[in-house]
């Protein structure tokens, strides 16, 4: 692998276009190709192993496609899954997963309480139990696994985003700043941040919603630099492949990213 190469991207459908946006604006130099499994999804609510079979597959592909020179596994649950798995089939490639963002956000509350949306495959994941483990001394942490979402994110179903958003912070209740009240949520899935406005407005402006696509965008420079694989001068093109229907993924990316994938270099191609 050399500097020139692309750097993969994939999740289990169009959430990871989250990640996507953050690292376009950490690396503008950067080119990508961006794997959306959506023939597959959702992974959250599918068992380990097959989620494992399906992330190792991904970048056994892109690294032979595309000769990728990083990957970043774009999808809480696939990283909680198979991100290990990862690291240890490709030692030489570096590996960037993603997880909620309990730290950043144990960091900023002030009341001490903090929500977490998230699908339950990453919530019941042993990765996440670590995790949560560790910080348990510094928030208390309330879990909302949120069933259906990511697929009407997927889906563009404004109507039914609403709904779910409306029905999971009514059942989490007891939002606000004083002692006792939630005063940070974590969005612990990456198709959730594309729900943000609607969070927003049902919890106000005084909640702070915290997601992933910075730190996951400033490890991965942190890690290309490390091994002299910036690009100096690339065009920060996207190539797009897909396993599920292209109209959903070309959609996505001009509704969230304001990208034209069919008239990106070699247009959308479809993936098994």
């Amino acid at each position: 692998m050399d500097r020139d190469c692309p750097i993969g991207v994939f999740d289990s459908g169009v959430g990871g276009l989250s990640i996507l946006r953050a690292l376009r604006a950490e690396l503008p130099h950067e080119d990508f190709v961006y794997f959306s499994d959506a023939g597959h999804a959702p992974y959250g609510e599918k068992g380990e192993a097959f989620v494992s079979n399906r992330s190792l597959a991904i970048a056994v592909d892109l690294l032979e496609q595309h000769r990728i020179k990083g990957l970043v596994v774009a999808c809480n649950t696939a990283t909680a899954a198979a991100v290990h798995l990862l690291r240890a089939r490709h030692t030489q490639l570096p590996v960037i997963g993603v997880e909620p963002a309990l730290k950043p956000a144990s960091a900023l509350t002030r009341t001490g309480r903090v929500a977490v949306l998230a699908t339950r495959g990453t919530l019941s994941s042993a990765k996440f139990q670590a995790l949560l483990t560790s910080l348990r001394h510094q928030a208390d942490f309330v879990l909302v696994p949120c069933d259906g979402l990511a697929a009407a994110v997927e889906a563009g179903d404004e109507a039914r985003i609403r709904e779910l958003c409306r029905r999971y912070t009514v059942e989490v209740c007891c939002f606000g700043s004083e002692r006792g009240e939630i005063d940070t949520v974590v969005l612990g899935c990456t198709h959730y941040p594309f729900a943000e406005e609607v969070f927003r407005e049902l919890l106000g402006p005084s909640i702070q919603l915290v997601e992933t696509g910075q730190p996951v965008a400033r490890q991965t420079r942190r890690l290309l630099s490390d091994r002299g694989l910036l690009s100096p001068d690339g065009s920060g093109r996207v190539e797009w492949r897909t396993s599920g229907a292209p109209e959903v993924l070309q959609s996505a990316a001009a509704r969230w990213l304001g990208l034209d994938t069919a008239g990106s270099p070699g247009g959308l191609r479809l993936a098994a």
